[in-house]
């Protein structure tokens, strides 16, 4: 299948209920040998879904496969940067050592996706305050069965509570630390890399659900068109104003978009809807930050006018 669009639109629906992480994985592994862009795989991974839940779980772990290419293709991988103070930068305590070859992390992060599910930690550390009063932060990886990595899993969470979540303990755990800098390179690029991939998942997973609840062809035009412009996004720019403001009208129209099919939810089966009602609000996450960041975008393209629309 050289197409996403075409595989969305002609791919038979997977009849068998997923019934845990590991068997989301799975499935999500076949859509990843079908596809080599990473937002391709999350439109495929989110439309084997069964649950908004494991399409969110598609796009995460190709949103880390495009911040880090290098990731293994067949391991979970969590970012870890959520501590006690927050995930702003200046928030972040747990700490980096370097020193005769070796690298060590001590801290705790307090919300890590995946929780015990994850093979692999991407942790965030500081190495200390630069001159202007910054912390200065490096990304670094992690093997979840290092010695000194204590993983206590957290209660579910309202949306989505089969994805798991944990706090992470690092006590002089050895890690290997990635190039480049840990807020400029890692931390705020991918908050955007992962609106894009969950966005295309959850696409996905929506084209899975019209199908299935025999939605007419203009929807599923619909829901095509918003998915050729996540597609279209220059992802490899990710700290890009024009990317942000595009992005931004991509999550308005899906937004519009959702408010028109209210209507035909009745039409989908029990369980599928009552997931969706129960779900819904994970698509708001994070949704201050991104306005900011709209905001912010707008400003350095025009300067000193008024962004009011």
């Amino acid at each position: 299948m050289d197409s996403v669009l075409d595989f969305l639109l002609t791919e038979p629906l997977a009849a068998t209920p997923i019934d845990d992480v590991g068997a989301a994985w799975t499935r999500h592994r076949v859509a990843a040998n079908r596809f080599g862009k990473p937002v391709d795989v999350a439109l495929a991974g989110g439309f084997g879904a069964d649950r908004l839940g494991y399409a969110f779980l598609s796009g995460y772990q190709e949103a880390l496969r495009t911040l880090i290419p290098d990731l293994p293709a067949d391991e979970l991988v969590a970012l870890c940067a959520t501590e006690a103070g927050g995930g702003h930068p200046s928030a972040i305590r747990t700490t980096l050592t370097e020193g005769l070859g070796s690298a060590r992390l001590n801290g705790t992060k307090t919300f890590a996706t995946l929780g015990m599910m994850a093979h692999r930690l991407v942790v965030l550390a500081s190495v200390g305050v630069a001159e202007d009063g910054r912390n200065r932060l490096r990304a670094t990886m992690v093997d979840v069965r290092e010695a000194g990595v204590h993983v206590t899993n957290l209660p579910a969470t309202p949306c989505a509570p089969e994805i798991p979540h944990a706090m992470v303990t690092l006590t002089d755990v050895a890690a290997v630390v990635l190039p480049g800098d840990g807020y400029l390179d890692y931390l705020k690029p991918f908050r955007t890399i992962e609106d894009v991939h969950v966005l295309a998942a959850t696409l996905g997973w929506l084209v899975r659900v019209a199908r299935a609840s025999g939605w007419s062809q203009s929807v599923l035009q619909r829901l095509l068109t918003v998915v050729a412009a996540v597609r279209g996004l220059d992802i490899d720019a990710p700290s890009s104003p024009g990317v942000h403001v595009a992005l931004g009208g991509a999550f308005e129209y899906v937004a519009r978009l959702l408010a028109d099919l209210d209507s035909l939810w009745a039409s989908v089966d029990s369980e599928t809807r009552q997931r969706w009602e129960r779900d819904r609000p994970l698509l708001a996450i994070a949704g201050r930050v991104r306005d900011q960041r709209l905001a912010t975008a707008w400003r350095s393209v025009r300067p000193g006018e008024d962004q009011a629309v």
